[in-house]
């Protein structure tokens, strides 16, 4: 199909080019050209080898990578009724074609030619690997099922990826569909003078007198944790916590509830087809886990370790919001407000103190400049491509030898019609054929408090955090050396062990000998004070148990969901038992967390949600051997990047840590960063 972007063989997406009328014909003429060749590489009478079939599978999956990454990635980032409506159409034909590919009997029989063969372990490692995934993965889309089985199997994906849209748009639009206008000056007080800033901005871009609060986690965090009014905050609470739901001020009008029992039904039928006990027990046949009640055991141990410890930390804060304001009855919109002014008197220092420190520009040289001596890349500005966004930076990566790795597009701030939370995302995977080598390009994308004026980004050290993590996974993805794109980068590699590089990186955010270059006051370039820095590191693990209890309730509530195979699951139910058994705060009836949980309802965590903490036990057992060999060594970064990093998902990631660590992962070493022990 002659001039249509989305067919192009440019090195990068072009954006500025792509309309949405492109989507549906280049996506039919691909998959109707990828359809043909696979009839022709079924019915080739040689013995399949990885030249005459494996590379020119590789070739079409190539095709609708390049053609849906860009898409995908508009979808999320700059979202329209346009776009929405040719997604809606594309999803159930991606999903079409996927499902026929992993019920293909001709398919799967050549693979398993291939596996049986005298030459098989003549292969590369990525190359052996790519075929065992291959083989488990028809297996777990029905290509053993009947006829009408996989016949219902495919109708289950179609419907299964039509929700999930409809679950993602239900929670933008109800993020964005409700906003605090604030008309008079003292309703702001307790607000930091940079939060007030940005809030007059919002008004005065929605066209407003006074200032304008909303749902985006750069207003929403700071209001809950800084506004006097009790009443403010908890309006705005349950506005943030009933979203997409039947409760609240917007109740029904983007309601998830169906969507979400739709979906957890289609799973568990899923399931069934293929004789397994529940979703959770499908999920885990791709992850490092065991088994659920593996998981489950690790959690609930997590848990024991931590209960008493925040059950103290909750107590605690309730005493202090009693003595400090006579409050009675400490509910879920105070715990944030009065958790920052105990932190402020235990520790004299706000977060709010920090931000002066970390202009963006400032923090984002310090990363680079960290993963130059730990690794030693170096990351420079390139020349932008088309992009999507105006903000929207774009850089390479070059190592030691000044060998291109790979670039990445970098989208920093918060925005309308911009989906919430921050992600990395694979534009392109490194590939090797036999004449080219293709670089990856990573989307990195973030949604800090955009600039008010001419001032300078500022971000909060969480940001700095969340940075630091979302380029662990841009690493992992362009460092990778696996020219097989299956398993290169972050392809292919268990959802329980994708978090650990950016959890690893993390970790010097921490770290003074860092801190001197990734910080530098906004006005004098001062790095971080030593004064501030032990306050910093002193509340590091404030009320950290009760962290710790919140993410295994998520993780608890996610596997428990995907572990019941009651079709008529009650959802809200099961979350409130998790509650019960786990939590010590409890959040008000209204809270529909769930309605707004898209990481395991939209993203691809369902039943493996427990894969941060299981990554936090690697990443700090990981770290802890840079803790005993410096931070900065030039050796052990070597051997992570040739451990972990370059291998991508060419092999076991337990063999991979061993590797590395020399030993199983030890949760000593999580219990100790996490103040526990």
């Amino acid at each position: 199909m002659k001039n249509n972007p989305l067919l192009s063989d440019a090195i990068f997406p072009l954006f500025e080019h792509i309309e949405t009328r492109h989507l549906i014909p280049a996506l039919e003429d691909t998959l109707s050209q990828n359809r043909e060749r696979i009839d022709t590489l079924c019915g080739a009478t040689d013995t399949p080898n990885w030249e005459n079939f494996v590379e020119p599978l590789e070739d079409l999956s190539e095709k609708i990578e390049r053609l849906w990454s860009p898409v995908s990635h508009i979808n999320a980032v700059k979202d329209s009724d346009a776009l929405r409506t040719e997604v809606e159409k594309a999803l159930p034909m991606l999903s079409a074609y996927s499902t026929e590919m992993g019920q293909n009997d001709a398919l799967y029989e050549k693979f398993k030619v291939l596996a049986n063969a005298p030459d098989f372990s003549g292969l590369t490692q990525a190359q052996r690997t790519t075929i065992e995934n291959e083989l488990r993965d028809f297996e777990l889309s029905g290509v053993a099922l009947n006829k009408k089985d996989k016949g219902r199997y495919k109708a289950i994906n179609s419907e299964l990826s039509k929700l999930s849209l409809q679950y993602e748009q239900n929670v933008l639009d109800a993020t964005q569909g409700w906003t605090l206008h604030i008309t008079g000056k003292k309703q702001l007080a307790g607000l930091p003078e940079q939060i007030i800033d940005a809030a007059r901005q919002s008004a005065e871009e929605a066209e407003l007198d006074g200032w304008r609060f909303t749902l985006q986690a750069p207003s929403y965090i700071p209001f809950l944790s800084y506004a006097d009014s009790r009443e403010l905050r908890r309006e705005m609470y349950e506005a943030y916590a009933t979203r997409a739901s039947d409760q609240g001020p917007d109740a029904g009008t983007w309601d998830n509830s169906e969507p979400m029992r739709e979906i957890i039904r289609l799973r568990q039928e899923k399931a069934a087809l293929l004789e397994l006990s529940s979703y959770a027990e499908y999920s885990l046949k791709t992850k490092m886990a065991e088994s659920v009640e593996a998981v489950e055991a690790f959690l609930l141990d997590l848990a024991n370790r931590s209960k008493k410890a925040a059950l103290k930390e909750w107590q605690t804060l309730e005493q202090f919001a009693r003595d400090l304001d006579g409050i009675e009855n400490l509910q879920a919109w105070d715990a944030a407000y009065y958790s920052e002014k105990l932190k402020q008197k235990i520790f004299s220092f706000s977060d709010e103190d920090l931000r002066p420190y970390f202009p963006l520009n400032t923090v984002l040289d310090g990363l680079f400049e960290v993963v130059h001596r730990v690794f030693g890349m170096q990351v420079k500005t390139a020349e932008r491509p088309e992009v999507w966004h105006e903000d929207v930076q774009f850089f390479e990566i070059h190592d030691a030898d000044n060998k291109r790795r790979g670039w990445f597009y970098l989208d920093l701030y918060a925005r309308e019609h911009k989906r919430g939370g921050a992600w990395m995302a694979d534009c392109s995977n490194r590939r090797k054929t036999v004449d080219t080598l293709q670089y990856p390009i990573a989307f990195m994308t973030c949604n800090f408090a955009k600039p008010v004026g001419d001032q300078a980004a500022l971000l909060r050290h969480d940001d700095v955090i969340t940075l630091f993590h979302e380029f662990g996974h841009g690493l992992h993805h362009m460092l990778t050396q696996v020219d097989v794109s299956s398993v290169a980068g972050i392809s292919g590699v268990p959802w329980d062990a994708v978090e650990l590089p950016s959890q690893f990186l993390e970790n010097w955010c921490w770290q003074r000998e860092a801190l001197d270059f990734i910080s530098g006051h906004v006005d004098t370039g001062a790095a971080l004070p030593d004064a501030l820095l032990e306050k910093m590191l002193a509340a590091k693990n404030f009320q950290a148990a009760m962290q710790m209890l919140r993410q295994i309730e998520f993780s608890l509530f996610d596997l428990r969901l995907h572990s019941n195979p009651d079709i008529n699951t009650n959802i809200q139910a099961t979350l409130d038992a998790v509650r019960d058994e786990v939590s010590v705060v409890k959040p008000p009836e209204f809270n529909r967390f769930a309605h707004g949980f898209s990481h395991i309802f939209a993203g691809g965590y369902a039943a493996g949600y427990y894969s941060y903490k299981w990554a936090e036990v690697l990443s700090a057992d990981a770290f802890s051997r840079f803790e005993e060999e410096g931070i900065f060594n030039q050796d052990t970064g070597q051997d992570f990047l040739q451990h972990i990093l370059e291998k991508g998902g060419s092999e076991s990631p337990m063999v991979l840590f061993e590797r590395f660590r020399g030993h199983k992962p030890d949760i000593e070493p999580l219990l100790r960063h996490s103040g526990l022990i």
